[in-house]
C-alpha cells in the first residue's frame, strides 16, 4: 500500500549507505603496494614510522599535505547541493 511516507528507519539506511560508500571511496583511494624509501615528489627519505602506519605511502607528510590541499581547492564539492545536507 503507497502511503507517500517513508518506511521506519529509510533516512537512518540512506544515510548509513552514503557514509559507507564515502568510506569505500576513501579506501579506494590509499596507495597501495609496496611503499617508497624517499618521496616520489622531493626525494626526501620517508620516515619508517610512516611507512608502518601508511602502507604503499609514496609521499612525505610535506608533500602528501600540500597534494591533499590542491586536491581539496580543485574540487569544487557543493555541500549545499548534495542530498546529504538536506537530510540534516
Amino acid at each position: 500500500m503507497a502511503t507517500g511516507w517513508a518506511q521506519d528507519g529509510a533516512v537512518q539506511e540512506q544515510i548509513d549507505a552514503t557514509v559507507k560508500d564515502g568510506i569505500a571511496r576513501a579506501r579506494s583511494r590509499l596507495p597501495q603496494g609496496p611503499g617508497l624509501a624517499h618521496c616520489e615528489d622531493c626525494e626526501v627519505p620517508i620516515p619508517e614510522a610512516r611507512q608502518r602506519a601508511v602502507p604503499g605511502v609514496r609521499l612525505c607528510v610535506a608533500c602528501q599535505t600540500m597534494r591533499d590541499q590542491e586536491e581539496r581547492a580543485a574540487s569544487g564539492y557543493n555541500r549545499r547541493g548534495s542530498k546529504d545536507s538536506q537530510l540534516r
